[in-house]
């Protein structure tokens, strides 16, 4: 059947007169105008009566309304280019407050403070009202976040597809001592950034069976009946790059039941069953991550994962269809069209696109998986193998039954593949097959994803190594040329330019501006590392920065810290493997050195802990424990006043981080070497004048390669040392104490009265995982090592003006951790657009 592309004028070509006509301007009367009317007239609000909450909508409008403009220009300027698009897909995209952000990209923050200023309100105070959009929970979506902020920065065509969660993972509490875990409502109030757009909505079909069918040409065509049917409507939120020139689209879907309300029960009396459908299909986008101890929780991820793409590949594949008309068979799909995956979560994207152009554009199967895998990009976020997602096939034939059957059919396919190059290896076929053999057959995500994908990703030097060489070396050697290394990198625009503007100002006061979208600019700022005024004011700033933190921290722990002790700080998701026992336990032998030696000096030090830890990891939970119960213990003992000082700031979130982070004066980056992908906290605190303290895991690597051995604390085991001893294993955690008794002490501190509050039971997990079972992550293998790196550190600091020459050579060598490079990198070598 020969088939060929018509070229058809697209029917988004023009536009009447008037509606160029009508553009919103970015003056200050036409901003001031917008305002009032949005206050006025949609919250019906007089001025004297307006809250804070009230001006913070009010202004939120007033800059959505622009940015939506912007974006539909930027839609139809792509369209009328006929340029290649790329489509990001992440279950997370941790944006945080949007606001700020937008008022700076588009460059009217100080009029919005001018004209909030003349009403006598202060922009600071309305912008503390907005929360946190309850999108993410870590790395991965902070990573979506920059990416997309540097998608629009450079002018490119791309768009990011995840759900609009009703509800966050969770608000934290601390509550004698434990993390309380209460529910992030964050669309409380509303969400004034977001478009609703119910002209295009999709449908997405769960359970059912397959009846077999041939079309019109003899080809076998199963069809997917029956089951049930979930709506899902998309809500749009423009994503501004600097400068306000690009406007792309965030993509959220909420699912919505196809049955709003049985009458026939309602009518019966009923009343609670005649909802029950919608309740059950509303759950899908209710909340972020569902815990997944109990099968319930397993299977509303999965349906929460297959709703997600399945809305994004149809909403995708018709906006290809209505904008190229002239191309019914789908033949320049990949050309025009990039998808990638920001994990495993959404690979099930991979089948659904099959079982579209299969059963729905009628494709043959051969077409159809060329095109899919030109089309999609895979990025690894982990080493660990338990963390790779796996379904049981039970379960995924039970919900799926289509898409199982695909999935066998790219199985079959790959394993072909397999025996052509491999023979006689049935030990590389079960490695690598889509399906897990045991006891329970399960689907392997890793496994679909890299098959299914024409380029494959780590997002560090390391990681992306040990991607190649350890955790899937069988794929690597089929098909090498699709692996590749894209390091992460984070957005200057948040991060530097609206998190700190105090340094943002001092860095532009030397260099200019032009470091604000081309980072590596900040190299120019190094020869001033040597200039006494500049050291000078950098340490001004940095203290501005500890007291506005101190302030938050008095505010929110009741706890004094000193703005001139050494700041150290670990914020982060809470996980063994990054370690936030290994500072704990160098926080007690730094408080028995003090009680054992009370008249000696000791550098002040505040120890600053942010973290979450997921409802149902009782390990990380009680680690959580162990640091309250540490600032409880040091906080109220006399001998540690102006010395040392631990505090943990409940319900880490973005906003949160902004603080938190120009304030640190060491960085804490001490995940066990092998473990972390990449890490982009990091990144975050180098470029805001803080030095590391960390392993050679991840993208501290290439930090230590750009900054120099002299200008970092790098300590303990490297990745090959700890596959070394584990897999050998000849570990043996009570060797390291017999060794070294500040470490034993330590560990025995755990089982102590004056830590476990007279609770032996407290601590106990904790001592056993370290003595008994193995202490899988070495810490304190590691602990001597880091011991020493701090005590290096310490010494460091004492000399202020040498520590601010480190910081902002730190700051000069951050150009390559932009995630305005990183994109650029995937553009070029993945996705195929300038």
């Amino acid at each position: 059947m020969s088939r060929a592309v018509t070229r058809t004028s697209s029917p988004f070509a023009s536009e009447p007169a008037i509606w160029q006509e009508a553009s919103l301007g970015t003056d200050r009367a036409a901003i001031e105008r917008s305002f009032i009317r949005y206050l006025k007239c949609a919250l019906g609000k007089r001025w004297s009566e307006s809250t804070n909450l009230d001006r913070l909508v009010s202004l939120s409008l007033t800059v959505r309304d622009r940015l939506v403009e912007r974006m539909l220009r930027t839609e139809q300027e792509t369209r009328a280019a006929d340029r290649k698009q790329v489509y990001y897909l992440s279950m997370e995209f941790l944006v945080g407050r949007l606001l700020g952000n937008n008022l700076i990209n588009l460059g009217i923050r100080d009029t919005a403070r001018e004209i909030l200023a003349d009403l006598g309100v202060d922009l600071d105070d309305v912008l503390e009202e907005e929360l946190d959009a309850g999108l993410g929970n870590g790395g991965l979506g902070r990573l979506a976040a920059c990416f997309l902020d540097s998608l629009a920065t450079l002018g490119l065509p791309g768009h990011g597809y995840g759900l609009r969660y009703e509800y966050g993972m969770f608000e934290q509490r601390i509550v004698d001592g434990f993390q309380v875990e209460d529910p992030d409502h964050w669309l409380r109030y509303g969400n004034p950034w977001e478009v609703v757009r119910p002209d295009d909505t999709v449908t997405v079909r769960f359970f059912g069976r397959l009846e077999d069918d041939v079309d019109a040409r003899g080809r076998y065509r199963p069809r997917w009946v029956g089951g049930e049917t979930i709506l899902g409507v998309p809500y749009d939120m423009p994503i501004v790059g600097y400068g306000g020139k690009t406007v792309n689209r965030l993509r959220l879907w909420a699912a919505k039941a196809s049955n709003e309300l049985d009458l026939v029960k309602f009518n019966r009396g009923d009343y609670v069953g005649a909802v029950e459908d919608k309740a059950l299909s509303e759950t899908i986008s209710k909340i972020l991550y569902p815990s997944d101890s109990v099968r319930s929780g397993q299977e509303l991820r999965l349906k929460q994962e297959y709703f997600f793409v399945a809305c994004a590949v149809q909403d995708i594949v018709r906006r290809y269809k209505r904008e190229r008309p002239g191309d019914p068979y789908l033949l320049e799909f990949a050309d025009k069209v990039a998808i990638q995956l920001n994990d495993t979560h959404p690979a099930l994207a991979i089948p659904e696109l099959m079982r579209v152009l299969l059963d729905e554009e009628g494709l043959d199967w051969d077409e159809a998986w060329q095109l899919t895998t030109r089309t999609f990009g895979y990025t690894n976020h982990t080493l660990m193998p338990e963390a790779l997602e796996s379904w049981p096939i039970e379960m995924v034939s039970r919900f799926l039954p289509r898409h199982l059957q695909i999935i066998y059919d790219i199985n079959e396919w790959l394993l072909a593949e397999v025996r052509r190059r491999w023979p006689n290896d049935p030990a590389r076929l079960r490695r690598m097959s889509l399906i897990e053999e045991g006891n329970e057959k399960r689907a392997r995500m890793a496994n679909l994803a890299i098959a299914g994908s024409h380029a494959v990703n780590g997002v560090s030097a390391l990681h992306s190594r040990l991607v190649a060489t350890q955790l899937v070396p069988d794929f690597a050697e089929l098909w090498p040329e699709r692996f590749s290394n894209k390091t992460n990198g984070v957005t200057p625009r948040r991060w530097l330019l609206a998190a700190n503007p105090e340094l943002s100002a001092l860095i532009t006061s030397r260099i200019g501006d032009r470091w604000v979208t081309d980072l590596e600019q900040l190299a120019r700022l190094e020869p001033y590392a040597d200039d006494f005024d500049t050291r000078s004011e950098f340490l001004a700033v940095k203290r501005r920065k500890k007291e506005q933190l101190a302030a938050i921290i008095r505010q929110e722990c009741r706890v004094a810290v000193e703005p001139d002790s050494l700041f150290d700080v670990q914020v982060k998701r809470l996980h063994e493997y990054k370690r936030q026992l290994l500072n704990a336990l160098h926080i007690l032998v730094l408080y028995q050195r003090i009680k054992a030696r009370p008249r000696d000096y000791v550098q002040p030090q505040t120890f600053v802990f942010a973290a979450k830890a997921a409802p149902g990891y009782h390990m990380a939970k009680l680690v959580i424990r162990l640091l309250t119960r540490l600032g409880e213990v040091i906080n109220a003992d006399p001998d540690c006043r102006g010395r040392l000082s631990v505090v943990f700031v409940p319900n880490y979130r973005v906003s949160l981080a902004e603080k938190i982070i120009p304030a640190a004066d060491l960085s804490e980056q001490i995940s066990t070497a092998g473990h972390e992908a990449s890490g982009t906290g990091n990144m975050k605190f180098q470029m805001n004048g803080a030095l590391t303290i960390g392993t050679l895991d991840g993208a501290n690597v290439e930090i230590l390669e750009r900054v120099g051995p002299e200008h970092i604390f790098i300590f303990g085991l490297r990745t090959e040392e700890v596959a070394a001893m584990r897999s050998a294993g000849s570990y043996r955690p009570a060797e390291v104490a017999s060794r070294h008794p500040e470490v034993a002490q330590a560990v025995e501190a755990l089982r102590s009265r004056w830590l476990n509050g007279g609770d032996p039971s407290l601590f106990a997990p904790i001592h056993d995982a370290l003595m008994v079972h193995g202490d899988r992550y070495f810490v304190l293998a590691d602990l001597p090592a880091y011991a020493a790196a701090q005590s290096q550190a310490v010494q460091r600091y004492a000399d202020r003006h040498g520590w601010a020459r480190s910081a902002l050579v730190n700051i000069a060598r951050a150009g390559f951790f932009s995630s305005d490079r990183t994109i650029l990198e995937y553009a070029r070598g993945i996705w195929g657009i300038a």
